[in-house]
Formats: C-alpha cells, sequence, structure tokens
C-alpha cells in the first residue's frame, strides 16, 4: 500500500488568484484542497464580493458572508490595489514566482495594468494563464460579461429544466445551484492540470481560455445528441427522463419518492413489487425504448397503485430488492445522513481569529495524497504582510509604507 501524504498532490506549487465571485475561485479552492498554496489578491476595502452576499454572515468582526465561504478555503487572502502602478508592480513580482495565474475580467481588462497573459508571459515563459469569461477571449460576444443566470438561459438548460409548458408552474427554470459557475470551475481545474504536466513534459507554458458558455453547451450531454444525432428538440420534462422511463418522481399517501429505473432487469423487478408483474410481459413495455414511446400509458397504470403505497414502504421495498429509489432531501437532512457523515465530507475550520466555519470538503478521496484543509476562508487582506514577506522578501518598513501609500492594506 502507498504512503499517504498530508502535503497533497500540488505540495509546490504556487497560485496567484486574481479572480473574484465563483468561477475561479471555485477552481483555486479545489487545487488549494489538493495542496497548492494559493494566493488571492483582493480589492482593499472591498474584498470579493461574495463576501457581501448574504445574508447570512458570519457573527463575527469580519461579517463575511457564507457565500463567500463555500469557495476559498486554502487560499491566504492579500490585499492590494492593482490600479496603483505600485500595485501592479507588486502583482507582477508574484506572477514571476507562481505555476499558474487565475483570472476572470472583462477580455483585455487587465492589459492597463500589465498584467494580461502576454506581460506576464514576457516574464515568466513558462507560466499557466487561466482566463475564464461570460463568453470567451474570440467570437461575437467576447466583450460581453456573463453571470450564471443569464448562461443558463442562453446555452439552452433552461429549454430543459423545468416544468412542461401547459403545465401549471411550467416555463423555465434554472437550477438552484450557480451550475455554470461550477462547472466552469471544474472544467477550469481540469485544463489547468492538463497544462501542467504538459509543462512538466515540455517545460512550456500556455494560456487556457474557458468560457461558461462553452462549458455549459458541452455539458447539454445527452440532451444535445438527441437533437445532434437524432433531430429531436428536447422540452422540460418536469422530473421525468427524456429516454429512460420510469425515471422520475411519483406521489405516495404520504410523501413523493424518486424512482430512477435504469433497465429492462430493473423494471421486470420494479413491477413485481407493484403487483403489476403483467406489464413487464406487455409488448409496448417490456424494452426501454417501448416504454419511452408509450410512456403516458405506462404512467396512466403506475401512478394509481403507486399512490396507494406510504413513501417509506416503497422505498424499503425497493432498496431490499436492491432497487433505487429514494426520497427528495432538504439540505439539513442530507448533511445529517449517515452516508454522508460516514464519507467525512463535513468539515470543521477555524478562522485566525478564532471563528468557526464549516465547509464540504473535497469529494474524492485519494488514498496516497488526499485533500487536505490547511486553511480556513480567510478575512480579507488577513495575510498580507505575511505574504509579502515571505514570496517577495520585502520587510517591514517597507510593508508599512505601501499600507500608508495605500498600496496594499492589511485585515478589513
Amino acid at each position: 500500500m502507498s504512503e499517504v501524504t498530508t502535503a497533497g498532490p500540488l505540495a509546490g506549487i504556487t497560485v496567484l488568484d486574481l479572480s473574484r465571485v465563483l468561477a475561479g475561485p471555485w477552481c483555486s479552492q479545489t487545487l488549494g484542497d489538493l495542496g497548492a498554496d494559493v494566493i488571492k489578491i483582493e480589492q482593499p476595502g472591498q474584498g470579493d464580493d461574495t463576501r457581501k452576499w448574504g445574508p447570512p454572515f458570519l457573527d463575527d468582526g469580519s461579517r463575511d458572508a457564507a457565500y463567500y465561504l463555500c469557495a476559498n478555503r486554502n487560499k491566504r487572502s492579500v490585499a492590494i490595489n492593482m490600479a496603483d502602478p505600485a500595485g501592479a508592480d507588486l502583482i507582477r513580482q508574484f506572477a514571476a514566482r507562481a505555476d499558474i495565474v487565475i483570472e476572470n475580467f472583462r477580455v483585455g481588462g487587465l492589459v492597463k495594468y500589465g498584467l494580461d497573459y502576454d506581460s506576464l508571459r514576457a516574464i515568466k515563459p513558462d507560466l499557466i494563464y487561466l482566463s475564464i469569461t461570460g463568453f470567451g477571449q474570440t467570437g461575437p460576444l467576447r466583450n460581453t460579461g456573463g453571470y450564471d443566470f443569464l448562461v443558463q438561459g442562453m446555452s439552452g438548460l433552461m429549454s430543459v429544466t423545468g416544468l412542461p409548458d401547459g403545465e401549471s408552474g411550467g416555463g423555465p427554470m434554472k437550477v438552484g445551484i450557480p451550475i455554470s459557475d461550477l462547472t466552469t470551475g471544474l472544467y477550469a481545474t481540469i485544463s489547468v492540470l492538463a497544462a501542467l504536466n504538459h509543462r512538466h513534459a515540455t517545460g512550456e507554458g500556455q494560456r487556457i481560455d474557458l468560457a461558461l458558455l462553452d462549458t455549459q453547451v458541452a455539458l447539454l450531454a445527452n440532451q444535445a445528441s438527441n437533437w445532434l444525432n437524432g433531430g429531436m428538440v428536447p422540452r422540460r420534462m418536469g422530473n421525468q427522463h427524456p429516454t429512460v422511463v420510469p425515471y422520475q418522481d411519483f406521489t405516495c399517501t404520504d410523501g413523493d419518492v424518486l424512482v430512477a429505473i435504469g433497465n429492462d432487469r430493473q423494471f421486470r423487478q420494479f413491477m413485481d413489487i407493484l403487483g403489476l408483474g403483467g406489464l413487464a410481459d406487455d409488448p409496448r413495455f417490456v424494452v426501454s425504448s417501448g416504454r419511452c414511446l408509450n410512456r403516458d400509458a405506462l404512467m396512466d397504470v403506475m401512478r394509481p397503485v403507486i399512490a396507494r403505497w406510504k413513501a417509506a414502504d416503497l422505498i424499503a421495498a425497493m432498496q431490499g430488492a436492491g432497487l433505487p429509489g429514494g426520497k427528495v432531501n432538504e439540505i439539513p437532512e442530507v448533511l445529517e445522513h449517515p452516508q454522508i457523515q460516514a464519507r467525512g465530507l463535513l468539515h470543521e475550520m477555524t478562522r485566525s481569529d478564532g471563528t468557526p466555519v464549516r465547509v464540504l470538503g473535497f469529494p474524492a478521496q485519494l488514498s496516497a495524497s488526499p485533500a487536505t484543509y490547511r486553511h480556513a476562508p480567510p478575512r480579507s487582506g488577513e495575510d498580507t504582510a505575511a505574504v509579502l514577506a515571505e514570496k517577495l522578501g520585502l520587510g517591514r518598513d517597507e510593508i508599512d509604507s505601501l499600507l500608508a501609500a495605500g498600496v496594499i492594506a492589511e485585515t478589513l
């Protein structure tokens, strides 16, 4: 068995994080979980926008929002005014010592500070420079600001999310989490790791151009393929699956049950549980494609039968047969679920002022180099002096001079 290291697989990698809000910070947090040293640059007196995106807020001096806490652990916060030439120069010095730069400014927004890719590549040729925007560095929308909600709609995601048109409550619906931001952060992480391996093999750095819209369109997956390869225009179907039946929610006497029957064998077993074994031999329903084409007829028989069950009894019967079924948990329920507890997904961290912060951890369990939880989400600028001294070798007098000039700031 391999020896477990507590340093993390990315120990020794330095990330200069110029991003804010969610997509960029989600990427840098993931890299930090895997051991990278992440230096988060924030605007003095303001900090990351999400620090104010509450309530709820931490009940401490920072009054940081819970939103901010979800995406900023394993980072050190340095408050620098990049609009000041001296501040931009400090950031360039950090970049010269970094492996990765992450930014999510509008296209060309960092050129005036000398912090764009070409400027930083000139001083660090093997730099990996990740740019996240709404629509990418090219194309007719490159200068348009992009936000998760906007991208969920423009990408087509909302055209397949929500109740069908014509039903009460029907119409486009966004996903309940900022899915476009989060998945862009994950694709960003994948891309950075690929670029690191490329640099390891060739010594060559590169720029990564990643757009929220591109990411969300790529994630249309089977729905896009249905159109591209079958000419079928996907529509909103509520909780039903476009091609797998039954794969949806059903109403019982005392609540709803989720049923996810993925193949013909499972369908036969489920019909036996319901006392509808004959349906498994009905030519309309024997195979998955038939159930899809005859969905309404199958639902007309199944729904009234399931409606007579108690939810817990049906779930127990399905689980006893090894069939996938369950309930819709609320957030407190799932976070207290024995499975989540057993997997160790929840972690409690402590900020530098002693304030406890609870976070959801990195979900993959690496046997030899697991994720680590070294730094609670920092207060804005709390690491400014320490990081300037450690990374750039600045003395206390130099730091005090920068503070007095407003180039840098310490904890808000």
